[in-house]
């Protein structure tokens, strides 16, 4: 199962457009800006569609062409802006599109459709299974009761439910935007583990607010709650979504949230289940020239994850004095948790790497540099022996590629670019940029991104349009 996370914010997105706190301020210095909260799933089931949802499925470069069910969780504006049943009146497509929801919602739909629209609308009460068959597929739907009333008398909030997804493929989604904790009868019917489940985290540190959402005080109670019942392992996937203001700004509520096992994702990630976390792991070559701040950059994209292993392939030079503080200066930058190996055996680190941690490497060029020596290639060279080293480097960083191929870790590696300068004097000189400037060209083509740093600024290299689709994602 494959979810696209169209909106992760909540009914006033986040930033406020009218706000000025702290929070928002924040998110606006960062670029960040998040939708109402909104899924596509497979790219045929639509879970809520508030008045940002289609834009944002443009933006992601998809479509709703393909789109045979809408679940709607309840019929506030921000989960349901039924205009969008209009645009599909107005374009052709093979198949009905089946909208389901509580009664308040589909009345809220019906002005929306014709008598000749190629839409039918459900009205749906929690305690029911639904069926559904999308594209060849089948996809079973277990709808719960949210606890999304505040007692005030509204409605549409009383009748809000939850939706359990079990696709095609045996993978289970529980999407639980918009609810307070849950009663233990409710979480009774969670019974099979869950792979993934997108959670409501609407108030942060405000504990006073009186509606049916959670907050950082609640959240850890009802995700208990499911862990008991066995619906949530260590294996789920768990990410918050309906996403206020009232939360501190994205960095500061990744780290309060990550004690918890919940992931906060920007607009228009991707779950997949088929991976663990969520998504496969991701491999990213930062390239740059001596001091261009690469080793920095790559050190703060390792920062955000608690378990790294830092590679250093420089090896120990005892009698370099000037080897040894640049060491250190390394050594100093590192915070205290990471696991520093120092080898040129990458290979062997990668595949002892588990799907939860982020190996980053530093560096390539030092990496082959050792394995010239392991060689005893400046010797050879003077034989004449040239091709034959090629020859043996070549396998090597089809080894390393190999291994980076098969690591379940997020992988950074660090590499110099060293063939924008001038032609080196010596033999061993230019072999050892042409070996390096065809080694970076490998590792390039087998990671998801590029970076060269510049300057100590970041220029990101895209993607060639021939590049494998398992990683362009």
């Amino acid at each position: 199962m494959r979810i696209l996370l169209l909106g992760t914010g909540s009914a006033d997105g986040w930033p406020n457009p009218f706000c000025a706190c702290v929070s928002c301020a924040a998110e606006r210095s960062d670029g960040r800006s998040r939708q109402p909260s909104a899924a596509l799933v497979d790219d045929v089931l639509l879970l809520d569609c508030g008045p940002t949802a289609p834009h944002s499925i443009s933006a992601a470069g998809r479509s709703l062409l393909h789109v045979e069910h809408v679940l709607i969780t309840h019929g506030h504006p921000d989960h349901l802006h039924p205009s969008f049943l209009l645009s599909r009146d107005w374009v052709t497509s093979p198949h009905v599109l089946h909208v389901w929801g509580p009664p308040g919602a589909i009345d809220l739909c019906r002005p929306w459709v014709g008598p000749e629209s190629p839409v039918a609308l459900h009205a749906v009460e929690p305690g029911e299974i639904l069926d559904l068959a999308a594209r060849g597929n089948g996809y079973r739907v277990q709808v719960l009761p949210a606890a999304h009333s505040s007692g005030n008398g509204d409605v549409l909030a009383a009748e809000a439910v939850l939706f359990e997804i079990e696709g095609p493929d045996g993978s289970r989604l529980l999407y639980a935007t918009d609810t307070a904790s849950l009663p233990p009868a409710t979480i009774a019917r969670i019974t099979a583990p869950l792979d993934a489940v997108i959670v409501d985290e609407t108030f942060g540190d405000t504990r006073d607010h009186g509606t049916g959402h959670l907050d950082l005080g609640t959240l850890p109670g009802f995700l208990d709650a499911l862990r008991t019942g066995g619906a949530v392992t260590s294996a789920t996937t768990i990410v918050a979504t309906h996403l206020s203001h009232h939360n501190p700004p994205t960095p500061t509520l990744r780290e309060r949230l990550r004690p918890l096992g919940v992931q906060v994702l920007d607009d228009l990630s991707v779950i997949d289940t088929a991976y663990p976390g969520g998504r496969p792991p991701s491999r990213r070559l930062v390239l740059g020239g001596a001091r261009s701040g690469k080793s920095v950059f790559a050190e703060r994209l390792a920062a955000t994850t608690d378990a790294v292993t830092y590679v250093a392939t420089g090896g120990d030079r005892p009698d370099d004095p000037d080897w040894r503080q640049r060491v250190a200066a390394h050594r100093a930058r590192r915070p205290a948790h990471w696991t520093t190996v120092e080898t040129i055996d990458v290979a062997k680190v990668l595949d002892s790497a588990g799907p939860a941690e982020l190996v980053l490497i530093d560096c390539l060029s030092l990496w082959l540099a050792g394995q010239l020596d392991g060689l005893d290639a400046w010797a050879r060279l003077d034989r004449g022996q040239v091709a034959e080293v090629t020859a043996e480097i070549d396998a090597s960083g089809a080894g390393l590629c190999a291994a980076l191929a098969r690591c379940p870790a997020d992988v950074v590696i660090v590499s110099n670019e060293v063939g924008m300068g001038v032609v080196p004097a010596t033999a061993s000189g230019r072999l050892f940029r042409d070996l390096l400037g065809t080694l970076n060209a490998r590792v390039a083509a087998a990671c998801d991104e590029t970076t060269l740093i510049v300057a100590g600024q970041p220029l990101a290299i895209p993607l060639s349009a021939t590049a494998a689709p398992s990683r362009r994602r």
